[in-house]
């Protein structure tokens, strides 16, 4: 114990740690402990909250919107998740290739990353609106369009920030793996896959996730390009709106008029952690099982 306390860096480190450490207790780890209580009451204000058991995760499993949003949700992430991976494979490979101009070709994919979520929402709705006025329909009609729409959107922000990361892991392939590759007479195609590829795991591992949790957290661009539209009323007078995600699915039902809306929103939010949280960490044990030890 007397070594640890020579180095005044160690000795004075729980000052500088303290308020980072007190920082993310106050913002994320009381409230998402209350966030879970609250998940079991039925409440208009906090202080008023009062405990009804499971009542509000019966509800929330129950609610057709919310059966809806997870599966759309669902399809949303596994299509955004192979497409944006692959173009920014794709894009970072050819950029690694000797190309005059990759470095500002770098910049011109990364910059869409710059924008904020609900700019990028409505500028791309005045975009596709554009588009489709010569077809007499909006992007608001139709939940195909609404779909792809979002997609494309993802992808034109998303893609030039995993570029950056799969860079990265294609600048440490070792060059003696890609001269003995050469030398064995392998092809182009047989050196990405055999060579290039599981070198570069370590990056897909990181990629997939962020594309995967990225596709399931998604809210200020569904919110700006579609607001959930267009509607469904079902027979018993329940609307769904088929383009809404998850996360906007939670934010309309908290603010929904009922009394036990914020409650049931509440029970809705910690599923869909567990189901995020889920998702990722079998996501991440699965690809780093593939990752090659140099």
């Amino acid at each position: 114990m007397k070594g640890i306390f020579k180095n005044p860096l160690r000795r004075w480190s729980w000052l500088f740690m303290g308020p980072i450490v007190a920082a993310f207790a106050i913002g994320f780890v009381w409230p998402f402990i209350q966030g879970i209580y609250l998940s079991f009451c039925k409440f208009r204000l906090i202080r008023d909250a009062q405990f009804n058991g499971v009542d509000n995760y019966i509800a929330a499993f129950a609610d057709e919107t919310f059966t809806h949003s997870f599966w759309y949700t669902a399809l949303f992430a596994i299509v955004s998740l192979v497409l944006i991976n692959v173009l920014a494979f794709t894009v970072a490979y050819l950029l690694t290739q000797g190309l005059k101009g990759s470095n500002l070709f770098r910049t011109v994919f990364f910059m869409p990353n710059l924008i904020g979520g609900i700019v990028l929402g409505y500028i791309w709705s005045m975009i596709f609106d554009g588009i489709l006025s010569r077809y007499n329909t909006s992007i608001l009609l139709e939940t195909k369009y609404g779909f792809w729409g979002l997609i494309i959107l993802m992808c034109w922000q998303q893609v030039g920030y995993m570029m950056i990361i799969y860079i990265a892991g294609l600048q440490a392939v070792p060059e003696d793996m890609l001269e003995a590759a050469k030398i064995d007479g392998a092809t182009k195609s047989q050196t990405l896959f055999r060579v290039t590829i599981p070198n570069v795991m370590p990056s897909i591992t990181i990629c997939t996730f962020l594309s995967l949790t990225n596709g399931f957290k998604l809210f200020d661009q569904n919110l700006a390009l579609t607001a959930g539209q267009p509607f469904i009323i079902q027979p018993d007078g329940t609307t769904i709106k088929t383009t809404e995600m998850l996360a906007l699915n939670i934010y309309n039902t908290f603010y929904g008029s009922s009394s036990t809306s914020p409650g049931v929103a509440q029970a809705k939010a910690v599923i869909f952690f567990i189901l995020v949280a889920g998702l990722g960490l079998a996501q991440l044990a699965f690809t780093r099982k593939r990752e090659v030890q140099q």
